[in-house]
């Protein structure tokens, strides 16, 4: 679940950067995929850390 929420949250933050930035709509897709690739990241080690100090 983690990794998903990153995801999202990760694709929204992207998609505001990049049309705060005057991006058109493949500049928002990009950075949208950029962005929710590295939270996914972020997300799967955060979930990897999470579940070695719970056992």
């Amino acid at each position: 679940m983690i990794v998903l929420a990153a995801a999202l949250l990760g694709a929204i933050i992207g998609g505001i950067t990049a049309y705060r930035r005057k991006g058109n709509g493949k500049d928002i897709a990009q950075y949208a995929t950029g962005y929710a690739i590295a939270f996914v990241l972020v997300g799967m080690i955060a979930t990897i850390v999470i579940h070695r100090l719970a056992l």
